[in-house]
């Protein structure tokens, strides 16, 4: 399985995760949105490249100019909430693409101990689709898990691109040793600690709280 990281390369990919990163900023939830929506073009932009390409003839005033474009129109999947503004970066990019939509929580047990669980699922037909799968926050890996093996139940995808920006290195190491070797991870950065209730440090707090407010 080929696992990219962009944050390794010296890129304005970077001042946008410091900018998720950053307490103060973080406090404008909108600039936040917006941030994780620029992470989301750069992820579309990267992930184009690895997509089947086709010549086309394109008519211009003074004559025909001869383009690749991309052959297949892949699928854009994301887990909610927080996804959302990370899959609106990738939509502004693969603007023509079908969209899936999964929900995936966190349910707590009194014992302070939770499971993933999966309530909905709205999603085309994937066989032999290309499928597009976000998550802001690679943690425990099991969201991410769960829900691509649930909508693998219905159909298969051909090729599948998982992207988050944050990951635990348990949470990659998680993934990489239970997805299939159809799979694309892209990850923005690898953080190397998890606390015992999951969260990513020093990551950058919950994703779906900053960008929408808080829950119940």
């Amino acid at each position: 399985m080929v696992v990219n990281i962009l944050g390794n390369q010296n890129s304005i990919f970077n001042q946008f995760l410091a900018e998720l990163r950053n307490v103060n900023i973080q406090k404008d939830p909108m600039r936040f949105r917006k941030n994780l929506e620029r992470i989301g073009e750069i992820f579309a932009y990267e992930i184009s490249k690895e997509l089947e390409y086709k010549e086309v003839a394109v008519t211009t005033p003074l004559g025909i100019a001869n383009v690749n474009l991309p052959a297949v129109k892949p699928v854009l999947g994301t887990i909610l909430r927080a996804g959302l503004p990370l899959h609106q970066g990738m939509l502004n990019y693969f603007d023509s693409a079908d969209n899936c939509f999964i929900s995936a929580y966190r349910k707590h047990h009194k014992d302070g101990t939770f499971e993933i669980a999966i309530e909905y699922i709205s999603s085309p037909d994937l066989n032999d689709r290309i499928l597009i799968l976000a998550e802001p926050m690679l943690a425990t890996a099991k969201s991410m898990i769960l829900t691509y093996q649930a909508i693998c139940k219905a159909s298969t995808p051909k090729h599948t691109h998982l992207v988050s920006v944050i990951a635990s290195a348990d949470g990659l190491a998680y993934a990489k040793k239970h997805l299939p070797k159809n799979c694309t991870l892209w990850i923005g950065a690898v953080d190397e600690e998890l606390t015992a209730q999951a969260y990513i440090v020093p990551g950058l707090g919950d994703a779906g709280d900053l960008a929408f407010g808080t829950k119940k």
